[in-house]
């Protein structure tokens, strides 16, 4: 049957606007521009259709549809997704990071990875300025709150690789590169019998060798066991999050960005999309897609049409545009 209006006329049942409706308030980001066009010209009645025929809302004992507490908080999450994306693209890079350490360090260690993720895929002057940075806005260091909340062997990995101020030079002793080799090869071999984030050389050779250096102690890792480092250290942790970011960084980003638009992925996954996007859009961007391109056989820019929706994603897509056009391999 038809629905009425006040002055007797039918309104008819928008069954396509609710399904619209609905898919606008799905998943990442929110479909502005449908969901004013439909809302801002339904009657009551048509509102109560939404209410009847959507899963944000439950009827309760006494009849009446009230919105499911989940569904509210994940849409609150979603209208604030542009405007967290809007505040970190806008500030400074040093405060940006800043911020994002304090909000890791105080979610736990499910969020260890976007302090390690700051500090090893930074510059040594970006890491100092990002250090300085959280001074200033939080009247103590980011040494001091990592040695607070973390315990155990990811505290002095964590303090080590946050303090690190790497050398930035072409420089590399081929020998002291594999002798640490070694060094890795032994703690990653014993690690049954003691974590390698509790053996100190570990500690030192991730957290205060070069990058290029690095690259050639991973190279002798591989000579001597046969494996790269990342396969070696098989469980997701502290350690293997470093070893990704310091070894394949733009692969490490890419699993990021994966695990964020996997569709069953938590709020706090999810934040990784607009992270990493925000944050290396002026940096190595275009190679992330060449290379998210070259692993999954899709372009990211296709893929975060799929995903996302409204402002939020036409930011996104904006962000990603600034590298240029890439060259897709086929």
């Amino acid at each position: 049957m038809a629905l009425s209006n006040s002055n007797g006329n039918p309104l008819p049942v928008a069954s396509n606007e609710i399904e619209v409706l609905t898919k606008a308030l799905s998943g990442f980001g929110v479909d502005e521009k449908s969901m004013v066009s439909i809302l801002g010209k339904w009657h009551p009645e048509q509102k109560k259709s939404f209410r009847k025929g959507t899963q944000f809302f439950v009827q309760d004992e006494r009849l009446f549809e009230r919105w499911i507490d989940r569904h509210v908080e994940q849409l609150k999450h979603e209208f604030l997704r542009l405007k967290s994306a809007v505040v970190l693209w806008t500030m400074h890079p040093w405060e940006r990071d800043a911020r994002l350490m304090r909000d890791a360090v105080i979610d736990g260690p499910k969020s260890y990875n976007v302090v390690i993720e700051i500090a090893c895929t930074r510059s040594s002057e970006e890491l100092l300025g990002a250090r300085r940075a959280y001074h200033s806005l939080f009247d103590r260091s980011i040494e001091e709150d990592i040695a607070y909340n973390a315990e155990g062997a990811e505290q002095n990995l964590l303090v080590a690789l946050v303090s690190s101020y790497r050398y930035e030079g072409p420089r590399v002793h081929e020998d002291t590169a594999k002798s640490e080799a070694k060094t890795l090869s032994s703690a990653i071999k014993n690690a049954l019998k003691k974590n390698p984030m509790e053996d100190e050389e570990v500690v030192r050779i991730l957290s205060t060798r070069s990058k290029l250096h690095l690259k050639s102690v991973f190279k002798h890792y591989k000579d001597i066991s046969g494996k790269t480092l990342d396969e070696d250290v098989v469980a997701p942790s502290s350690l293997k999050h470093t070893v990704q970011c310091l070894s394949t960084p733009h692969t490490y980003f890419i699993k990021v960005l994966d695990a964020a638009m996997n569709s069953g992925a938590d709020e706090n996954t999810k934040e990784g999309l607009t992270r990493v996007i925000v944050t290396r859009a002026d940096v190595d961007m275009r190679a992330i897609t060449e290379e998210y391109h070259k692993q999954n056989g899709v372009a990211l820019n296709q893929k975060i049409e799929q995903i996302a929706k409204g402002s939020f994603k036409d930011f996104l897509l904006t962000l990603l545009a600034r590298g240029g056009p890439i060259q897709l391999k086929k």
